[in-house]
């Protein structure tokens, strides 16, 4: 599945910080967002505030007495690399659990720095401070619910295809089969909790489509790569915290699937066990790189910016793979 473009979209007004500020989700992904106040020599961030599709929530409470107000929002590890581009000019500490840094422009130990945008809230019905977060689909709420339910039906290996957040057969017979798998009722899609549910649904082994599991105490990003007879396409990076599950979405049906993942610590720097990087892959020589990718062209990696990995063959001959990444 090729993500979306996405952007982040806020709508000024010039309206006084004297209530709570909430952030709202029209994405189809569920974020995690910081907030950063920058309030005269002061700049402090706070994070994370998790929201799903068409929710809302509060980061602030109260009066806010801020010069600035800025955010940065990131995709759960489950969508791969966040496809929510950050083009904001100030760059502000976080880290990669929750947070609350008060001298957020000189980070520390287990701190990095991220791209925070400011925003100017718009003053909502209720009285509240309102930032949303959108993509370039425009979606409306509603909208918004639909295509994150089929995004993840998506990644859970249900052909819920085109997410669009248009409702239709398709989408209501992989909806159908999800819930049955999972023993829920057909109104559990309407709890406040079902994005939890599907959530944890991608973080679980599965018998059909490949499966990533992480029995480590590290955090690991994988890759993979699909060969579909013309050519050869890699994509990175997934992130997969300890004692979790990833199924990582791979659209069509590949001829080949590979697959390199490797162990990072809190600054994202390979984990090396006796000066060896501890890393899961093969002989298969492909192109990554340290960010975000995506490329078709696996030759020359290092002269257009990529470096080669060794991606394993994984053998997909009984409809699915479970690759566990153990310590040695």
């Amino acid at each position: 599945m090729t993500l979306p473009a996405a952007v982040v979209s806020f709508f000024a007004s010039s309206a006084p910080a004297l209530a709570d500020l909430k952030i709202c989700n029209r994405m189809s992904y569920v974020v995690e967002a910081a907030i950063g106040i920058d309030d005269k020599a002061a700049t402090a961030t706070r994070g994370w505030f998790r929201i799903d599709p068409a929710t809302c929530r509060v980061v602030v409470q109260g009066t806010l007495a801020a010069d600035r107000i800025l955010l940065h929002a990131r995709a759960l590890g489950v969508y791969g690399a966040s496809p929510i581009p950050q083009n904001g000019s100030d760059m502000l500490c976080i880290a990669q659990e929750n947070f609350v840094i008060a001298a957020a422009r000189q980070c520390r130990s287990r701190q990095t720095q991220a791209p925070f945008t400011q925003v100017t809230p718009t003053q909502g019905d209720d009285g509240n401070l309102v930032a949303y977060l959108a993509e370039d689909s425009e979606y409306d709420d509603e909208q918004a619910r639909l295509a994150g339910i089929q995004r993840l039906l998506v990644i859970a290996g249900y052909d819920a295809a085109p997410i669009d957040g248009v409702d239709g057969p398709k989408t209501q017979s992989a909806l159908a089969a999800f819930l049955k798998s999972r023993g829920l009722p057909s109104d559990a899609v309407q709890s406040p909790n079902f994005f939890k549910t599907m959530v944890e649904a991608v973080q679980t082994p599965s018998t059909s489509g490949l499966t990533w599991c992480n029995d480590t105490p590290h955090r690991v990003m994988a890759a993979v790569a699909t060969d579909d007879g013309k050519a050869v396409t890699s994509r990175g990076w997934y992130r997969i915290d300890p004692g979790k599950c990833l199924h990582p979405d791979v659209a069509g049906q590949p001829k080949q699937i590979f697959s390199f993942a490797e162990a990072v610590d809190a600054d994202n720097r390979t984990i090396k066990l006796k000066d060896k990087p501890l890393n899961w892959g093969g002989d298969k020589q492909l192109c990554t790189r340290e960010t975000k990718f995506e490329t078709n062209e696996q030759a020359d990696c290092g002269a257009r910016g990529f470096a080669a990995a060794g991606f394993a063959a994984v053998d997909m001959s009984s409809g699915g793979k479970t690759l566990r990444f153990a310590m040695p």
